[in-house]
């Protein structure tokens, strides 16, 4: 610390945003995937709900369910989209979350190589503008509720191509990041 400078240090916030939410409102963070060694994150209500650490996160589309009258974390999967069969069974992970959850979804390494249709529809549904551009690695974050509707000014997905020119871990595509603050209120 400089010398005449007693500015205590920033208290931390839920999910490490740099601003509280405000009261009556949920706090997530959504970061993909990026390079070979950052794995993908989803925090809602700083509570880590999927990561390394936590050992539930893995290559291809991870997706969180939350109850979003209760804010209670229902059930946590990863998908793996570049080998085996599993674009039906995440289909039908996606179908079974509860009317009134969140659905936070995050990939990591490529979660395009084997969504098939079904998958691709099912999160069109929800409101994904992005899912059917989807190439090999790219990074992608989406936030979705299913019945009920998400205010309009929140963003609710964000995709960075894979892109040899210009990928930061040398073919690989950075992490990006959703972070926002969910109204507590919605559609009751």
């Amino acid at each position: 610390m400089r010398a005449g400078c007693n500015t205590p240090p920033p208290k931390r916030q839920k999910c490490d945003h740099w601003t509280p939410c405000p009261p009556g409102s949920y706090a997530y963070r959504m970061v993909s995937g990026g390079g070979k060694d950052k794995f993908a994150k989803i925090c809602f209500e700083d509570e880590l709900l999927m990561s390394e650490d936590k050992g539930n996160v893995g290559r291809g589309i991870n997706i969180a369910i939350v109850d979003y009258i209760t804010g209670n974390v229902v059930d946590t999967k990863n998908f793996d989209m570049y080998e085996g069969d599993f674009s039906g069974s995440m289909t039908a992970f996606i179908k079974s979350a509860p009317q009134k959850s969140l659905l936070l979804m995050v990939t990591d390494d490529d979660g395009s190589t084997k969504l098939k249709e079904d998958g691709k529809k099912a999160i069109s549904e929800l409101g994904s503008k992005e899912v059917r551009n989807l190439r090999f690695r790219s990074s992608w974050v989406f936030i979705a509720a299913k019945g009920f509707k998400l205010p309009e000014d929140i963003e609710k997905e964000k995709v960075n191509h894979s892109d040899k020119n210009k990928n930061r871990y040398n073919g690989w595509p950075a992490e990006i990041q959703i972070e926002g603050c969910i109204p507590k209120n919605l559609g009751s």
